[in-house]
């Protein structure tokens, strides 16, 4: 994966002409001069939480490690390693994490309504020895929320995400958190007390 970012790294160094920070390919700019993180620094501290974020959105590792690439690539490719013209990259990267799971899951929702699912599809042999059993129950029971509510419950109690930001990086109103998050949890609630 590093290797991946780095090649669109040295694409995105490549088609501006090296111009987007002064600095030559392969140099490190650990931070902007006003003390911000530059984009190495953001990489390396914020890109596992984000493969966190996505996974919880998108269910499938892979597939959320390349939603937070291709999110990286873009804030590379639009603001450059110094991060020039941005005041807030993590709240950008959470935002276009959040709009990217988004495409993936509609491109997901198109494609399996027109071809049928595979019998026989079974889970992963691991999957129960990498969740706790009351983890998995909750994951369940997250994927029979509707999306919005799901995003807010986990930009909320898994990004620690105020309502504020929440509503930023989902473009709705503090309200309708607020109403969305109600919901989900009287929702998830009631799914995790069922019948088991």
């Amino acid at each position: 994966m590093r290797a991946r970012l780095a090649l669109r790294s040295r694409a995105g160094h490549a088609a501006t002409g090296g111009a987007d920070d002064g600095a030559g390919p392969g140099t490190a700019t650990a931070t902007v001069d006003d003390g911000r993180p530059g984009f190495h620094e953001l990489y390396r501290h914020r890109r596992l939480g984000l493969v966190r974020l996505a996974l919880l959105l998108v269910d499938d590792l892979p597939t959320a490690e390349d939603v937070v690439q291709d999110a990286f690539a873009a804030l590379l490719r639009r603001h450059g390693r110094r991060l020039t013209g941005l005041d807030d990259a993590e709240a950008y990267l959470r935002t276009s994490v959040v709009n990217t799971a988004r495409s993936v899951l509609r491109r997901r929702r198109t494609v399996r309504a027109h071809i049928p699912e595979r019998e026989g599809h079974a889970p992963s042999a691991d999957r129960d020895v990498l969740l706790a059993e009351t983890h998995q129950e909750v994951i369940d029971a997250l994927r029979h929320l509707t999306r919005r509510q799901r995003d807010v419950l986990v930009l909320r109690y898994w990004s620690d995400l105020t309502e504020a930001q929440i509503a930023d990086c989902l473009r709705i109103s503090r309200g309708t958190v607020k109403s969305t998050a109600s919901r989900a949890l009287d929702a998830l609630g009631r799914q995790l007390e069922g019948p088991r």
